[in-house]
């Protein structure tokens, strides 16, 4: 039955009714107008008209983007209010923590500390912590999990005070799975009902954001959002809008369907390799096109979750019939589906092939068919190898040679697979690549092989309902057989925490220079995350990964070189045990229900007899504790004043590190081990840590002096002012010692002398990690004058009082013949935080001369030059919430 749209603003379904704000309420002509936007405007624009009326948005607001031009290179700047944040713990305690500080704060100026409490649903989702310490047996994911609380007790009674502390806040225990997945499988809802200030129920889109850049993966059932900066989701939570400059929506247009043998895994990583070719960094992307009707929503979500990858703000997929699909296969309730449809239907937010195209920026084309296997390494996720060039691939980009006839007696040489991890939400959501790994394995298994004793073998799913359909099948016991026992239910190896390789492989590693490889079904595949000792890091399918774990090494050519032989003496080739898509079709048939989502998630925040036999902390304010080696209160709020002062010019300043392209929030945020002998492990080991315990630098983020020792540490950064050093080393260029760029930081900030960083083309691609803006302002740097910039990264700097510089087209590091010798002044700061202001830079050489160079201030938003201007967004935040406070209700006493 259709959906009955009153005049009144009613929408009726199944005998319900919800308010909604429909697109009439804009003047004049612009609803009909309206509806050639691009879904995701749409969305936006929805939100807008929502919201005319609070946080000074007003008409002028919806009209504007209402007329937005895909052609105009000018900047729209969208008032958001997400519907609600979602939050992993690597991240989300941090903001936890920041939250506690303000609280803090807030009381020092007089006013109830509890004023600072999130506005919006906020889901905290505890998946980041796992290490994979234990793997290839059936015993490892109770053991993990089991250092986890060890390693993590302070955290997580932080995060069950906020829990307790914070309205409209869950926390999902340890050991569910990984928030991405979560989201999809149970919390999203794509249309929120929710009480009106009136009572009444009020229909709407579900939007949020979250603190972990793969927040996009959520875009595959309808639902808009991406990764933000913790500091941005506080925020946000806070009841601010978020400002998104909106200038590109780039539509993709898919034609086709996948051939037999190809995964959604081949798709992403070919789809991810386009779109940086075509170069979509800060747009929106919509997906559409008669390839959209035969793509089902597991196979979306993987190519959304990797939109951080290709560079885009979003990948959208709107609402059509295989999103209802998705939903009530999930176990949604049939009055949720049927809401979900009915409102997507009344705002045109619904998609058909009878659907015009839409007005984009840009359009590409692509062809599924052309989709074939594939990898994608060893350094970056969009260097995708086709399958039969994988080893030519290695070769090349580590300088290895092909080791001849000679083989070392272990057969560990070049190029061996010493992890190999089926990981990560962006495969272990999708069950067409998961059980086809299961098959794999069965097969293989069947014809008497097994993996090479130096793989380190591991299974982490994205959550329960995964476990349960390989257990159910019987394709777990096959995969256990290989070693890929479940070693936890989280976000692991794709993380960094792959945990330690065996004694006797690490030492042989070394002690002969072996360039090893790990294989993983992730997202992710920069330099040192994955492992120190695993050089060369390749992203692949499931199924692919359990190949190369028998196989043992990524010189080896899956589409002419056997894995092995089987019992019969005979080789086997991967094109033998590749299953078909009847076979994976069938098992899901048998396993896969509505009621086993219903049953996986029906007690999802309640956790396991450890947590709940965890304790909050009293108090509406944190009690911090001064002698905790993991959390300690921030000094964002130290000598905080209730007005802002103008921002100071940069005279004389020092480059602090000078580096080349794609440098990403690894190379710069602390992440993976911490090393005994880096500033972090010296700071732990005075505080009697020792390095057993030092955890990772993940779980650390709630201690600003350990992650700002651990800021540009990555083991694999390459200074360019101390050519041939690798690691988080630089000169100090006034006494010529090379020191650890902690150490430099603090001898420059001894003497006065402020400094800044130098890069090249895309300077923070990656995760959308904090501590890499918040590293580089607690160092004390003041600008960065970058070639390009990744989105999040540029909008986190600016949240930090970080000035993003941007050199002119034809000018960088190179042109100008920098070495690091140089002075640099900014003058006049004060009045140039101006969207995309002139900038000019003075460079001052040894020789006397000055070079002025004109560079384009990366503010992109009039929000933004406001934050910059008052230190950051935590101190503007602040100012904004103490400036109402004499105007809020009284809170009751201590809610706590």
């Amino acid at each position: 039955m259709p959906p009955a749209l009153s005049k009144d603003r009613e929408l009726t379904v199944e005998g319900r009714r919800h308010r909604i704000c429909p697109f009439s309420d804009l003047p004049g002509d612009l609803a009909a107008r309206a509806e050639r936007l691009p879904f995701v405007v749409r969305i936006l624009l929805e939100n807008v008209l929502r919201h005319v009326g609070r946080n000074d948005v007003t008409m002028d607001d919806a009209v504007r983007l209402a007329g937005w031009d895909p052609a105009a290179e000018a900047v729209t700047e969208v008032p958001f209010h997400p519907a609600r944040v979602l939050m992993q713990d690597y991240t989300g305690i941090p903001t936890l923590v920041d939250l506690a500080a303000m609280r803090d704060a807030m009381a020092a100026l007089g006013h109830d500390a509890r004023i600072v409490n999130p506005q919006i649903p906020v889901d905290l989702v505890i998946d980041h912590s796992l290490i994979v310490d234990e793997a290839g047996h059936a015993g490892a994911a109770a053991i993990n999990l089991e250092h986890e609380y060890r390693r993590n007790r302070e955290r997580y009674h932080l995060a069950k005070w906020a829990e307790r502390n914070f309205s409209g806040m869950r926390v999902v225990p340890p050991g569910r799975g990984i928030l991405h997945q979560i989201n999809i499988e149970a919390i999203a809802k794509v249309v929120r009902s929710e009480p009106g200030s009136d009572g009444a129920a009020f229909a709407f889109p579900d939007t949020m954001v979250g603190t972990d850049s793969h927040s996009t993966m959520v875009n595959g059932i309808g639902v808009l959002g991406w990764g933000v900066g913790g500091i941005e989701a506080e925020a946000a939570m806070l009841g601010l809008p978020l400002v998104v400059p909106l200038r590109r929506v780039h539509g993709v247009r898919l034609e086709g369907e996948l051939r037999e043998g190809v995964t959604a895994t081949d798709l992403v990583l070919t789809l991810t390799e386009r779109l940086r070719a075509v170069g979509v960094v800060d747009a929106f992307v919509e997906f559409f096109g008669p390839g959209l009707a035969g793509l089902a929503v597991v196979d979306r979500v993987t190519i959304a979750n990797m939109a951080p990858e290709y560079g885009s703000s979003c990948a959208f997929f709107p609402v059509d019939q295989q999103t209802l699909a998705y939903l009530g296969g999930t176990g949604r309730p049939p009055e949720a589906v049927a809401l979900v449809e009915a409102y997507a239907r009344a705002q045109g937010l619904w998609r058909d092939a009878s659907d015009p195209e839409r007005l984009y920026s840009g359009v590409t084309a692509f062809d599924l068919c052309a989709v074939e296997p594939c990898a994608a390494g060893p350094r970056r996720p969009q260097d995708r190898v086709p399958l039969a060039a994988i080893a030519d691939s290695f070769r090349a980009a580590m300088n290895v040679e092909a080791p001849g006839d000679r083989l070392p007696a272990d057969g560990m040489r070049d190029g061996a697979v010493v992890i190999a991890a089926v990981t990560s939400c962006t495969n272990t959501s999708n069950p067409h690549v998961m059980v086809a790994a299961g098959l794999l394995a069965r097969k293989a298994v069947a014809a008497g092989l097994r993996t090479k004793p130096w793989v380190k073998t591991s299974l982490t799913p994205g959550s329960r309902v995964v476990g349960a359909y390989l257990r159910d099948s019987g394709l777990q016991a096959d995969l256990d057989r290989l070693g890929f026992q479940i070693a936890g239910y989280g976000c692991a190896t794709c993380g960094g925490n792959s945990g330690r390789l065996a004694e006797a492989i690490e030492a042989d590693i070394e002690a002969r220079g072996i360039v090893a490889a790990a294989v993983l079904s992730g997202n992710r595949n920069f330099e040192a995350r994955i492992h120190p000792l695993a050089r060369a890091n390749y992203l692949m399918s499931p199924p692919l990964v359990v190949a190369y774990a028998l196989a043992g090494n990524v010189t080896v050519d899956l589409t002419t070189e056997p894995l092995g032989c089987g019992a019969d003496g005979r080789p086997l080739f991967l094109r033998d045990i590749w299953p078909s898509s009847a076979e994976i079709e069938a098992v899901l048939a048998a396993t896969v229900s509505p009621g086993l989502f219903r049953s996986k998630y029906e007690r999802l925040f309640e956790g396991d007899p450890k947590w709940q036999a965890l304790e909050a902390p009293p108090g509406s304010r944190f009690p911090w504790d001064a002698a905790s080696t993991y959390i300690r209160r921030p000094p964002y709020f130290d000598g905080h004043e209730p007005e802002a002062s103008a921002p100071q010019d940069v005279r004389g300043a020092r480059c602090l590190v000078m580096l080349a392209d794609s440098i990403t929030t690894d190379h710069i945020s602390p992440v993976g081990d911490i090393s005994p002998t880096s500033p972090a492990g010296r700071f732990l080991q005075d505080r009697q840590v020792g390095p057993r315990d030092f955890n990772a630098y993940g779980s650390r983020r709630s201690n600003h002096e350990v992650m700002v020792r651990g800021t540009f540490a990555n083991i694999r950064l390459r200074n360019e002012l101390v050519p041939g050093h690798e690691g988080g080393v630089t000169r100090d260029l006034e006494t010529g010692e090379i020191l650890p760029i902690y150490d430099a930081a603090m001898a420059y900030a001894a003497r006065g002398v402020p400094f800044v960083i130098v890069a090249g083309r895309d300077y923070g691609a990656g995760s959308s990690r904090d501590w890499a803006a918040k590293g580089t302002r607690l160092l004390g740097v003041r600008a960065v004058l970058a070639e390009s910039f990744e989105r999040i990264h540029r909008a986190n700097l600016i949240s930090m009082g970080v000035l993003p510089l941007q050199f002119p087209p034809g000018t960088d590091r190179r042109s100008l013949a920098l070495t690091g010798s140089e002075w640099f002044d900014i003058p006049d700061l004060a009045a140039r935080l101006a969207p995309g202001a002139e900038v000019p830079v003075f460079i001052r050489r040894t020789d006397g001369t000055v070079e002025t160079v004109v560079m384009r201030s990366r503010i992109d938003t009039a929000n933004e030059s406001k934050v910059l201007a008052g230190g950051g967004i935590l101190p503007f935040v602040l100012r904004r919430l103490s400036a109402r406070a004499g105007a809020a209700p009284d809170i009751e006493k201590d809610v706590a």
